[in-house]
């Protein structure tokens, strides 16, 4: 058996950014565009709108919202228990192959204070107040105070009840997210096993981030790594290894770039994906610039920018400019590469 080829930190970078988009923008439609990228995480709603932006030729802002109203894109809950914009079919697939660790998540980090929840039952009692259209956050809330179900939080109860954001809300023109629907409701089920799904949420990462460890896939997904073990063994993948001695997997046939490839300045939001701990691997986000995007003062994480494919800096949108802060000197052409691509961005702000 020939020995598995080690990849370079710089050669899983440049393939984390040829499957993101970020080398070379995507001609695909919006739907397919955010399929390959593994979804949009969108706690705050207009960061899909700005990463779909810096990875498409030609996007505008009702692109995907029309895509929204057109139910083509449902945004809820899902991968780490957080909210996401994907299209239909990874949505059912993404639930299949999360809910049962995001039950078993949501138990054990209750359980100490407060006992077992009745999860089934408040999922039950607030489906009952879906049953003919959307309904606002506050009104369900209180629906569930009214039925005795005060210590149900309402991120646990999503691992119990399928609900959907409904646009308006939760889009760039209305950025609140408090109209829900039941997803059964908004777009037609598609009954999935939880294998299934796990299979889809392994070859989907791996598409969209691979080469990579199982245990970022599932990092990413937000389940156990265990739960991957048995897909990958019953799979054709490509196995590599990192400069550590790690052993990578990886679809067969995805792009692997020429490490010298040149990788273009990139403006990414707020919770881009490519950033969180799962992408590691690739250094898009140099360690020593980790505690100035996530910490204790923006537990968010910063809006941030890519030079040679690297966070450089962050970015803010004020006074209709972009407003630049470089973490180290940067280069006169990069400076200039920067602020170019700043004013696209500007511009897209005020479109």
């Amino acid at each position: 058996m020939a020995a598995e080829r080690t990849l370079t930190t710089r050669e899983l970078n440049r393939a984390l950014l040829a499957r993101q988009f970020l080398l070379q923008p995507s001609s695909h439609s919006v739907v397919d565009t955010i399929e390959r990228i593994g979804g949009l995480q969108t706690q705050y709603a207009p960061s899909g709108y700005i990463g779909i932006w810096s990875r498409m030729k030609a996007f505008r802002r009702n692109d995907l919202t029309t895509a929204l109203e057109h139910r083509r894109i449902i945004q809820g809950t899902l991968l780490r228990n957080t909210i996401h914009m994907v299209s239909p079919r990874d949505y059912w697939l993404f639930l299949a192959g999360t809910r049962a660790s995001r039950q078993e998540w949501f138990r054990r980090i209750t359980k100490k204070e407060y006992g077992e929840l009745p999860m089934d039952a408040a999922a039950a009692a607030l489906r009952e107040h879906l049953p003919t259209g959307p309904r606002r956050a506050d009104e369900l809330k209180q629906a569930l105070l009214v039925r005795g179900f005060e210590q149900i939080s309402w991120a646990g109860l999503s691992g119990w009840l399928d609900m959907v954001r409904v646009p308006p809300s939760g889009t760039w023109e209305q950025r609140r997210a408090d109209l829900f629907a039941l997803a059964e409701h908004w777009t037609r089920p598609v009954a999935c096993s939880e294998a299934q799904g796990l299979q889809h949420i392994l070859t989907r990462y791996l598409a969209a981030f691979g080469p990579a460890l199982l245990r970022d896939a599932a990092d990413w997904a937000g389940i156990p790594p265990t739960r991957l073990v048995l897909i990958a063994e019953r799979i054709s993948l490509r196995r590599f290894r990192d400069e550590q001695g790690r052993e990578l997997f990886d679809l067969p046939r995805a792009p692997l770039p020429d490490p010298s490839t040149p990788a273009p300045v990139r403006f990414l939001p707020t919770w881009d994906a490519t950033l969180l701990v799962h992408a590691r691997r690739t250094q898009i986000l140099p360690e020593r610039f980790r505690p100035l995007v996530f910490n204790t003062k923006t537990p968010h994480s910063r809006p941030t920018f890519l030079v040679d494919g690297q966070v450089a800096g962050a970015w803010r949108y004020e006074g209709k400019r972009i407003i630049i802060e470089s973490f180290d000197p940067l280069p006169a052409r990069a400076r200039r590469a920067v602020d170019v691509e700043a004013q696209r961005l500007a511009a897209f702000h005020g479109d």
